[in-house]
């Protein structure tokens, strides 16, 4: 179903990302970090909805929706390094500093910062180019929220 997304991403010289593909990609990143510890928990899958919501303008509905396409393109992803390599490469680090918080948040929603949600968290942070520096600043931005 989501093969061309894929395919399109992992091109040696990606485009821009449409603005519906970057909604898919970006949620089934979150929806990756949700899942990195065993468990995709109700808290979890109700922030995904918050971003989604948020970050594009969605009724909770629409947002629910998107999230489920997520999920399918999530389990069809290849592996993390060649589909958060390929978001760097066609994103502007300024969104991917927005993701990095929004998976924080994820990380965060149900209170645990679990480890290995934290580990990937911090592969994926360089792997989109955003510094530790910065992720961390994100983190703390998500925590004083919470």
């Amino acid at each position: 179903m989501f093969a061309d997304l894929f395919k399109r991403l992992t091109a040696p010289d990606p485009e821009q990302l449409s603005d519906a593909d970057a909604r898919v990609a970006l949620g089934a990143l979150l929806v990756r970090i949700a899942r990195a510890d065993g468990a995709y928990e109700a808290d979890e899958i109700d922030q995904i909805d918050a971003v989604l919501q948020a970050r594009y303008g969605l009724s909770p509905a629409d947002a629910q929706s998107l999230r489920a396409q997520c999920e399918t393109a999530e389990a069809e992803a290849p592996d993390t390094v060649r589909f958060t390599r390929a978001i760097k490469d066609a994103v502007a680090y300024e969104d991917r500093e927005g993701v990095i918080e929004s998976l924080w948040s994820v990380v965060l929603a149900d209170g645990v910062r679990d480890q290995s949600e934290d580990a990937l968290l911090r592969m994926v942070a360089p792997l989109l180019g955003v510094t530790d520096q910065d992720s961390h600043k994100a983190r703390q931005r998500v925590m004083s929220t919470k």
